[in-house]
């Protein structure tokens, strides 16, 4: 009897499953992955989200606050190019692989290394029927936007890259940054050919807030990059752009989007700690924004990495064991601007302190920066004084320039910033992710894995 009954229970709920017909479907479910948005941010390497964490630190509380960069970390990159090139690539061959799954030679644009063009990311979302989006930093020519929009055999071909994003068909339902020097021309009003093609053009942030639905959008809003963020009449443009772009590309086949932090490259070769961390709070701001559109659109995948890393960039330098963030952290202004407000007025430690938030400047610090100045006015006045054929193979001093680096050389001694390189490095960059199917991009991998599972995803049903 005792081994009747359990057979008897199991025979029961087996009767009462069947009769309700339950069943455990086995097949592991398929990803449905609608929107993807890819973030480039530009030059960062580890080094800068480590800045970072520290720069936005509460220094009122005992704790080291985590950043969003730190919330979403799921594995680190490799970024070399083909071999042809070496073990440090450029901003063209990384954005191509990043775009393509395909290693290439620097300075290639969206061709392999036989030059041959290669179909990107982007192009085969537009291919599938979802809308296409690229909001940048720099002009929309750019190596890394144009990485994924066209193909050419050299990055500073810029006004045949321009040319390109109309006479190859326009790829792209928006397309924000800067570039009127390159769609402007004598020879080419790119803009009015935009327009012909009924795609509705804007020049300043102000009409991000008013753009018409069912439109493609073309926004160029400098020369050539957009104006440095700490700068600029919005310091957190990269965030508003992105915010405008994504209504416009919202729809019921989901859409494909490039952001590119481009800027805090720029930073990075110029060895600018102020400017890298503003351009850093700016690309904060997008997550910021782009975690809440996640947590309302979860069929949306953001996947973020760098291209490379660039400057060198140290967190305490000189062998002394402290990083001073907070001396940057009150700077309203870069140092560019400074060093043009320089040129102008005369140097004393009170009005160098002054323009610094109140750092401490030393007689000798601000006398140091005078005497550069006297030089480069004085180198100048002497180029000014050649014949044209005379300064032909000469670079023309700029006082500016001279100034500025003056003024980051001292940013980065009373914070104790250190800097390697005014280039690329070759270090492994950080991969971020949130959002669905966001563990494939885990690990350790290679910039070109990340094009290969986007190609996947945008593939699977």
């Amino acid at each position: 009897m005792k081994k009747i009954l359990p057979t008897l229970i199991v025979s029961a709920l087996l009767t009462s499953c069947n009769s309700t017909q339950i069943q455990i479907d086995e097949t592991p479910a398929k990803p449905n992955v609608k929107n993807i948005i890819m973030i480039i941010a530009d030059g960062m390497g580890p080094a800068y989200t480590s800045a970072y964490r520290y720069y936005a630190d509460d220094p009122k509380t005992e704790e080291i606050e985590t950043t969003i960069f730190d919330k979403y970390l799921v594995g680190s990159s490799t970024t070399y190019p083909a071999s042809v090139s070496g073990y440090v690539t450029d901003s063209a061959a990384s954005a191509t692989a990043l775009a393509s799954g395909i290693k290439t030679y620097n300075g290639a644009i969206g061709v392999d290394t036989n030059k041959n063009k290669l179909e990107t990311v982007l192009h085969r979302a537009k291919k599938l029927g979802k809308k296409t989006g690229v909001v940048v930093t720099s002009q929309v020519n750019h190596a890394t936007p144009a990485s994924y929009i066209s193909h050419n055999e050299y990055r500073r071909n810029y006004n045949e890259l321009a040319d390109s994003y109309i006479d190859n068909g326009i790829n792209t339902d928006v397309l924000l940054g800067g570039g009127w020097k390159y769609f402007i021309r004598k020879d080419r009003n790119l803009v009015n050919e935009y327009k012909a093609q009924s795609v509705h053009y804007i020049d300043s942030y102000q009409e991000l807030n008013n753009l018409p639905k069912n439109k493609a959008i073309l926004g160029l809003f400098a020369d050539e990059g957009l104006v440095e963020a700490i700068d600029d009449v919005d310091k957190y443009r990269l965030s508003t752009m992105t915010k405008a772009a994504i209504p416009q590309l919202e729809n019921s086949k989901g859409f494909f989007m490039l952001i590119e932090a481009s800027q805090i490259d720029w930073a990075g070769h110029g060895n600018d700690i102020n400017s890298a961390m503003a351009e850093m709070t700016d690309l904060e701001k997008t997550l910021e924004y782009l975690e809440v559109f996640v947590e309302k659109n979860p069929d949306t995948l953001v996947v973020l990495t760098a291209d490379h890393s660039t400057g060198g960039l140290t967190v305490a330098a000189n062998g002394i064991y402290e990083w001073k963030p907070q001396l940057i952290r009150d700077l309203q202004q870069s140092s560019n601007s400074i060093a043009k407000y320089f040129n102008k007025h005369e140097l004393s430690p009170s009005a160098l302190s002054e323009k610094l938030a109140g750092i401490e400047v030393s007689k000798i610090e601000a006398d140091n920066i005078a005497s550069i100045k006297t030089i480069a006015k004085k180198k100048l006045s002497t180029y000014l004084s050649l014949s044209q054929e005379q300064k032909k193979g000469q670079y023309k001093p700029n006082v500016i320039k001279e100034i500025n680096i003056a003024i980051k050389k001292l940013i980065d001694k009373k914070t104790n910033t250190g800097w390697t390189s005014g280039g690329h490095t070759a270090i492994d960059v950080p991969v971020f992710a949130f959002g669905t199917e966001k563990h494939r991009f885990s690990g350790a991998i290679d910039n070109t894995d990340i094009a290969k599972t986007i190609f996947k995803l945008l593939e699977e049903k």
